[in-house]
């Protein structure tokens, strides 16, 4: 697989960096490459804890508000000593955007391994609009 973009690991390190993570100190920065240019977004913990956002799943939200409806490659990044990986929610959204194919690249910030994956490796068999049968949608797979 390919090295992850520059743009996307320069705009997930930016975000990274913004993280609001009070309670568990772990920052995340999500970049993604989208039918509508790149987008990113941090995590935001919240006292409540079922409450916080996952950086990925605020990096679609922002693709989707700008109109966006498909995710061509993705950039995480995170602290620790090991690149992290999407939690199970957000490999289900990005899924609902990127289908099997898109690229995942998972880095540690301050390390220099990074984990590629396709979100088929790592949501296989995942659930989608063509499991609902035969209605119209406004995303274009």
């Amino acid at each position: 697989m390919t090295a992850p973009p520059d743009e996307l690991v320069a705009a997930a390190r930016r975000v990274h960096a913004e993280a609001y993570c009070p309670y568990s100190g772990y920052r995340v920065g999500a970049a993604l490459r989208t039918d509508v240019g790149v987008v990113a977004a941090a995590n935001v913990e919240n006292a409540a804890y079922p409450l916080g956002t996952c950086a990925e799943a605020g990096a679609i939200a922002a693709m989707v508000a700008l109109g966006g409806r498909r995710i061509e490659a993705v950039v995480v990044i995170t602290d620790g000593d090991r690149p992290g990986v999407p939690c199970g929610g957000c490999r289900q959204r990005l899924s609902e955007f990127a289908g099997d194919a898109a690229v995942v690249h998972c880095l540690v910030a301050d390390a220099p391994e990074v984990l590629t994956r396709t979100v088929g490796e790592l949501l296989p068999d995942a659930f989608g609009p063509a499991d609902l049968g035969e209605r119209e949608t406004d995303l274009e797979m």
